[in-house]
């Protein structure tokens, strides 16, 4: 199943989608994660890994990505990837797509190319799951990078950018037959029963509360290793509809 966690930006994307993969590697499923927002640095150390280097550097760099995209090839596995572009411990692996480094770099346009080819045709065996932390917004559904999940995680926080964002996404993801579903994130009782109310509540796989644990160890660069009762629920989730496609 390949996932694709969606959201404003500080909505806490990279929280949930490294509790997610590593509940899911605990469990004995072989997961890649793949850093796709250019402008966070913070994925890799919530995983307790190291940043690796950018997967758009072994197809030329940005300059030279669109002549030699085609290195991808068709049905690619994770056993297939360039070791130097990855980093891992056990079968939790991650890969970074590209991060902007220079002044007057330029768009990230390249990497969002790259990175649709990849999802696309990355083939996944039956105990391999996919988690993409996308980058900020919707410029990726702009530029169609969707088109290759089979689930689009949407991480709602308590505020009304997020809200009417969320609108829009799930537009966009049930315009293109994707299936959606939310995580409520750094929530109470009360927001989120205010939120609930401009979403389909059956959709909603989880709530994460507000944790002081959570916002001292990413304040400290810290793997975020802790267990919820709200992600144990989505992963059961996800499994279970990874268990019906099958």
């Amino acid at each position: 199943m390949k996932i694709f966690v969606s959201g404003k930006g500080g909505s806490g994307k990279s929280t949930v989608s490294s509790l997610l993969a590593k509940e899911m590697a605990d469990r004995g499923w072989r997961v890649l994660v793949v850093d796709n927002d250019e402008s966070n640095y913070g994925l890799h150390s919530h995983l307790g890994l190291d940043l690796p280097k950018d997967f758009i550097c072994y197809f030329g760099g940005k300059d030279e990505i669109f002549e030699n995209i085609e290195k991808i090839g068709r049905n690619l596995e994770i056993d297939d990837l360039p070791g130097e572009y990855l980093s891992h411990e056990g079968d939790l692996f991650l890969l970074a797509i590209g991060k902007i480094k220079e002044y007057g770099e330029g768009c990230a346009c390249p990497m969002n190319a790259l990175s649709g080819e990849f999802f696309k045709r990355l083939s996944l065996r039956e105990r391999d799951f996919l988690i993409v932390d996308m980058d900020a917004g919707i410029e990726h559904f702009g530029r169609k990078v969707e088109e290759g999940a089979d689930v689009i995680l949407l991480v709602v926080d308590p505020t009304m950018e997020s809200l009417k964002l969320s609108e829009k996404i799930t537009h966009f993801a049930e315009e293109n037959g994707k299936e959606i579903y939310y995580v409520l994130n750094r929530v109470d009782d009360e927001s989120k029963q205010i939120i609930s109310r401009r979403l389909d509540e059956k959709k909603i796989l989880g709530t994460i509360p507000k944790d002081e644990k959570i916002s001292r160890a990413s304040l400290q660069g810290e793997k975020l290793d802790f267990d919820f009762d709200a992600v144990d629920e989505i992963a059961n989730s996800l499994i279970n509809k990874k268990r019906v496609q099958g």
